[in-house]
Order: structure tokens, then C-alpha cells, then sequence
């Protein structure tokens, strides 16, 4: 289950000193969501259920070859984005800043084990708006846009 909100940036922290992980992913179906990923040197494919915040989400690993080919079955839009990790109290906030077809897009996203926690997280200051409820947002989404 994945438990996640997701919010626009007023303003980014300064990044230096955060890890961050380089992400390709393309959507072989946006309902039910089903894509692959690269993940710095790691793939896989991910089928996720339908909702906002919280639905099923399964990952499974793949070699480098066989993300290659469903890769190139991929319908639409390739999103490219660095992932920031940054702590900020017990959670990890995702900073994702994307790549072209999307170079101004950045989202923050926070996963939580319970949506009680999700309801109750305090918001950074950075944060802007709220988008979890907004499909606009989803990645699976962007795919699909006409640039």
C-alpha cells in the first residue's frame, strides 16, 4: 500500500548536501497504472492501484535488458527527474525536479505508514500547494500530455 501527499515548491532548500537518485520511467498502461523504472543502476515494474492518497502498489525487480525492451513499449511521454532524499522530522521528503518535456516541474511527495500520519503531517514553509488530489500530477498523467 502506498500512502503518499504531494505538494508544488515555493521555493527550493538548498540542495547540496542531500543524496539524490537519477529516475526514468515509461507507462505500458495508465489504467491500471503499469510502468518501469530506472532507479540510478536498479529497474523495475511497478503496477499501481487506483486512488489518491493511498492505493496498491506492487514492484517488481527486472534486469537492465528486460527494462530496455519495455522501455521502448512505453505509450507516450518518458518522465526523466532527480530525486532528492531530504529528512525532515521522522519522514523523507521526495523533491522530484524534472527534465525536459517537464524542466520547470518540481513536486514534493511524502510517504506515510497510515493515512492518519498523512492527515496530521505538519508542512514545511517551502511547500506551496497541495496536489495530491489533483490527477494533473501524477506521473502517470504527464505521460500522457501533448507537448
Amino acid at each position: 500500500m502506498e500512502i503518499e501527499r504531494k505538494f508544488t515548491v515555493k521555493e527550493l532548500p538548498d540542495l547540496s548536501s542531500y543524496p539524490y537518485l537519477i529516475l526514468e520511467q515509461g507507462y505500458l498502461s495508465t489504467e491500471p497504472v503499469v510502468r518501469v523504472r530506472r532507479e540510478n543502476d536498479t529497474y523495475y515494474l511497478t503496477y499501481k492501484g487506483k486512488g489518491m492518497l493511498s492505493r496498491e502498489e506492487y514492484n517488481l525487480p527486472l534486469t537492465k535488458s528486460s527494462y530496455e525492451h519495455l522501455l521502448s513499449k512505453a505509450d507516450g511521454n518518458i518522465i526523466c527527474k532527480k530525486r532528492y532524499l531530504i529528512p525532515y522530522l521522522s519522514y523523507t521528503i521526495e523533491l522530484d525536479i524534472f527534465d525536459s518535456p517537464f524542466p520547470s516541474l518540481i513536486i514534493a511527495e511524502v510517504e506515510f505508514d497510515s493515512e492518519e500520519k498523512a492527515r496530521s503531517f505538519p508542512v514545511p514553509s517551502w511547500f506551496e500547494k497541495e496536489v495530491t488530489y489533483d490527477p494533473q500530477y501524477h506521473n502517470s498523467n504527464l505521460s500522457r500530455m501533448v507537448l
